[in-house]
Parts: C-alpha cells; sequence; structure tokens
C-alpha cells in the first residue's frame, strides 16, 4: 500500500508541474484607459504624459491596451493637441474604441439623446487607424434603474454594430488622481513613494476583488478587463503595476483577446440597477454574494489613507 502511495503522490505531483503553466495562464487580463484625452495632471502636461505612458506600456511590454476616447474632450482647451496623442497611441500598437462625446450619465439622459451624443463620437472615431467597434458607458452606467433606457441602448448598440466595451475590474484610479489634482492646487507637497504604495495597493485589491467575484460567479476567471484611466498615475506607475501583477500569476493579454470571451460577450445582465462592472451585475443577476469587504479598497478608505500617508510629514502619523 506505500508503494502504490507513493506512485500516486509522484503521478499527482508530475499531474501539478504539467498544470502548473496553464494554472499561471488562467489569469489574464487586459489594459483599458477612459477619458481620452484627459487635460493636464498633477504633474505632467498632457503631452509629457502620453510620452510617458506609452514608454512605460513598452518597458512593461504591454503588446496592445485600448484606449476608450471621449471626443469632447478634443474641443477643450486642455485638449489642444490630443489628436496627435491618440494617433500616438495607435501608433505605438495599442487600439482606439468609443466613450462617447460628452460623457454623459445614461440614467440622467433620454436615450435618443445619449445615442445621438455616441454617434457623435462614432463620426470622429470610424475609419481611424486603430478603431475597434467597442462603446463603454460613462460611469458604467448602463441605464440604472431606468429598464426603458437600458434596452433601448443595447438595441442601439446592436443596431449600430457597436459591442459593449465593459469592464470586468476597477480600483477607483479616477478618485485618487483627483486628490493628487486637488493637493497640487492648494499647494501641498506629496511623498511620491507612500503614493507610489497607495496607488499600486488600491489597483490590486480592486482586481483581487473582482477576481474572486468573478470565479463565485461563474465558476471560472474569464479574462479580465482593467479599468483604468489616461491619468499622470498610469504615466508614472503602471510599469510597476504590470510588474507586481505579474508577481501574482497574471498574464497581460491584449484587448482583442480580452473581447472574444464569448459568454461575457453576449452577457446582457437583467438588474434592478444597471451600473458598475460586467461581472458585478452577473453577480447580482445571479443571486451570488461578493467577496469579503476587504479584498476591495473603497474611496473613503483611499481618500484616508492618502490624508495620512502620502500629504503627511515623515513620522506625522506615527508610522
Amino acid at each position: 500500500m506505500s508503494g502504490l502511495r507513493a506512485i500516486l503522490l509522484m503521478l499527482w505531483a508530475a499531474l501539478l508541474v504539467l498544470a502548473a503553466p496553464a494554472l499561471a495562464q488562467e489569469k489574464r487580463i487586459a489594459l483599458t484607459f477612459d477619458d481620452v484625452p484627459r487635460g493636464a495632471g498633477a504633474f505632467f502636461t498632457p503631452e509629457e504624459r502620453t510620452r510617458r505612458l506609452i514608454a512605460a506600456l513598452e518597458q512593461a511590454g504591454v503588446e496592445q491596451a485600448a484606449f476608450f476616447v471621449t471626443t469632447g474632450n478634443l474641443a477643450h482647451p486642455d485638449g489642444a493637441g490630443g489628436e496627435a496623442r491618440i494617433a500616438a497611441y495607435v501608433a505605438a500598437g495599442h487600439v482606439i474604441a468609443n466613450h462617447s462625446d460628452t460623457h454623459l450619465h445614461l440614467d440622467a439622459t433620454p436615450a435618443e439623446d445619449y445615442l445621438a451624443d455616441l454617434d457623435r463620437a462614432a463620426a470622429w472615431l470610424n475609419g481611424r487607424p486603430g478603431f475597434r467597434p467597442w462603446f463603454r458607458f460613462p460611469f458604467l452606467d448602463e441605464g440604472g434603474r431606468d429598464a426603458g433606457r437600458r434596452d433601448a441602448l443595447r438595441a442601439g448598440l446592436a443596431a449600430r454594430a457597436l459591442r459593449n466595451g465593459y469592464a470586468t475590474a476597477d480600483g477607483s484610479d479616477w478618485h485618487l488622481e483627483q486628490l493628487t489634482l486637488d493637493a497640487k492646487r492648494a499647494g501641498k507637497p506629496m511623498d511620491m513613494a507612500a503614493l507610489r504604495k497607495l496607488y499600486l495597493q488600491s489597483q490590486l485589491s480592486g482586481i483581487a476583488y473582482h477576481e474572486a467575484l468573478a470565479r463565485r460567479t461563474l465558476g471560472r476567471l474569464p479574462p479580465q478587463v482593467m479599468l483604468l484611466h489616461e491619468t499622470d498615475l498610469a504615466a508614472l506607475f503602471i510599469a510597476d503595476l504590470v510588474a507586481e501583477l505579474r508577481k501574482d500569476g497574471w498574464t497581460i493579454i491584449t484587448a482583442d483577446q480580452a473581447y472574444a470571451d464569448a459568454e461575457l460577450a453576449a452577457a446582457m445582465p437583467i438588474v434592478p440597477h444597471t451600473s458598475g462592472t460586467l461581472t458585478g451585475m452577473m453577480a447580482w443577476e445571479r443571486g451570488v454574494q461578493p467577496p469579503l469587504a476587504p479584498l476591495w479598497m473603497s474611496t473613503a478608505m483611499m481618500s484616508w489613507l492618502f490624508e495620512t500617508r502620502v500629504l503627511a510629514a515623515p513620522g506625522e502619523d506615527g508610522q
């Protein structure tokens, strides 16, 4: 019996070795950036940010990220040079998609006005190099509690051959970016090492939460689509984030590969409030309990850590 047990253990160990590459490949994630082209941040001009972000993605070995364009930003003073910046992302191997013209909330906008707005963005985007027929709802608001608007937009996207450019993971990087802008305007110095740590903690916690949620909801981990924004923080720390993801077993894939998941591509959850990540809505539809909250960092916690760690003078908070 002991000999048989030894053989079984050896076979089990061999199976684990053979399965290890597949298990590692199971954790796949694509990077996407919203609100392109954004205005100046706390640290860089828009042009500097684009150069740094392209260089950081190349340094990190990210073959393709997706940049969701809000075309109305091109008309703002901070949007000067935005068309050239978008072209630079495409020239670097990345792709672009529709994020509306004026970044409206669907739950506060008549469906016909909302569709007209995304059509204005489409008129600028269609036919451009690197364009993909994906539409990401601003604020991830797919209609809120208004089922009529939800259904009208789903029908409208289908009629336009546009797919939902959904996200499955979110770390509220927009909030941390706003905290840096507020601190800069107030003349408050920031501890850049502490800011880097908080950026990584917040994004990794969001990914961990949504990984657990997807596994509970689907019984598998589909390719994840990470929602980020075209921020100075991304330009500073995206290479570090990619390095941490790889340490945790993640493979960075293209947005094209992520959006090829048939189950998620076909998903249209019917829930009382359509807003947020796709897997979050799917979990609600299926009655799946979310993971424990500590896996995810709230914006309130992010604000507190920013105040006490990033803005506090060394030793001020007792750390």
